[in-house]
């Protein structure tokens, strides 16, 4: 073969691979169109939206985005943490794959803490935690209505469609927190003695540790205690964050120095706030279930609790096992979530099959499609704000 003629069949060739190349990348756009994002509304006459404050400790990477992807929606707003304790190693790789989800990725609503905070759990340090979480969120997103902490050993018994549709018809100013000022042995064992929480000025994990000398109970203010797990209003933690009144900050104060000052803080301030004591629904909303009496901690739930706890019409469950079957069993019946993906809604559009996510190609996002579990849901706050309405003062 001549050198003209090898020029000319090198010049073929190319154009032809050319051709093929142009004609594949022409069929894979039209066949799968790049997901794009959809404009997201708030605001009254649009369904509410949540902020998620999702903690854990060291080896909680997997459960916390597990934990993640079951209450994930474009129309919230997330910020996970891995405390101190955990490895930067752990804290990247939990970065990185929140980056692998496409949804996440486009719609930009999920962040990690950077530089966490060193949380001791009898101390202080969980509500200065808490509250960090608050003022992010309230930085970085205008749009949420209600904030909501959860732990890596809890899990979703709704679907996010579910909640905001219940939601929907909620005033958006209600606290749902499980609160009494009837503190009984509380008072002595832990609000009296007077703690302090290493974690707040050690750079290494310590036990809180107990002065030998009892405070009197507050009579400035009326100390209100119950679950450290809660709904809470825009409203109400614009005030905790921003307070225009000294009353959160001087609670701060005082909760400083008190045992599980989480299962105190935010129930004193609502209740000695006049313009927040009477939005106060007491529930935390949560499946749990107690020793009598009750431990530190709730049972572990498991494969026999199933049934109870999906009708209990509660959101949110605790506490669960790495990894337990029964966590299976909600991913399979109520939200419809395959491993490793995000819980389907109304905003899903793509094909469910083994290979494709359904998330994975979304329409618009401020529609709901609630299912059967919202029915349940829908009786519960009916009932509370039913025994809402009926009460002159919620705060007693």
């Amino acid at each position: 073969m001549g050198a003209e003629k090898k020029w000319l069949f090198t010049l073929f060739s190319a154009t032809l691979l050319s051709l093929l190349l142009l004609l594949l990348y022409s069929f894979s756009t039209v066949s799968s169109p790049k997901p794009f994002p959809s404009i997201i509304h708030h605001g009254a006459h649009y369904p509410p939206a949540f902020a998620y404050y999702i903690s854990g400790g060291r080896g909680d990477k997997d459960r916390i985005f597990r934990l993640l992807l079951a209450v994930y929606h474009p129309r919230n707003r997330y910020l996970l943490h891995l405390g101190a304790e955990a490895s930067e190693e752990e804290r990247l790789r939990l970065a990185a794959t929140i980056r692998s989800v496409p949804a996440i990725r486009t719609f930009e609503n999920v962040d990690v803490v950077g530089k966490p905070d060193r949380v001791t759990y009898m101390g202080s340090s969980n509500v200065a935690a808490v509250l960090r979480a608050v003022a992010i969120l309230l930085k970085v997103d205008r749009g949420w209505n209600w904030f909501i902490a959860l732990s890596a050993v809890d899990y979703p018994l709704v679907t996010q469609d579910d909640l905001a549709h219940v939601f929907s018809s909620v005033r958006r100013d209600l606290n749902f927190i499980d609160h009494t000022s009837d503190l009984g042995w509380k008072e002595v064992h832990r609000f009296q003695p007077i703690v302090v929480d290493p974690g707040l000025y050690l750079a290494r994990k310590s036990q809180i540790f107990q002065a030998t000398e009892k405070r009197p109970t507050p009579d400035a203010f009326k100390v209100f205690t119950g679950s450290q797990w809660f709904v809470l209003s825009r409203s109400f933690l614009e005030f905790c964050v921003f307070g225009w009144d000294n009353l959160p900050r001087t609670l701060l104060m005082y909760f400083n120095n008190v045992m599980l000052s989480q299962e105190g803080y935010f129930h004193s301030v609502i209740c000695n706030a006049p313009e927040f004591k009477n939005t106060t629904v007491n529930s935390d909303l949560r499946y749990m279930i107690w020793d009598s009496p009750p431990k530190m901690e709730p049972h572990f739930l498991n494969d026999s609790d199933y049934d109870q706890m999906a009708q209990s019409g509660a959101v949110f469950a605790r506490q669960f096992a790495k990894d337990d079957s029964v966590l299976n069993m909600v991913d399979e019946n109520i939200l419809k979530r395959g491993r490793n993906r995000a819980a389907p809604g109304a905003w899903c559009t793509g094909r469910r099959s083994i290979w494709m996510d359904p998330c994975s190609q979304w329409g618009d996002v401020n529609v709901l499609k609630p299912g059967p579990q919202a029915k349940k849901l829908e009786e519960t706050i009916t009932n509370l704000l039913d025994d809402w309405s009926s009460q002159s003062n919620q705060c007693k």
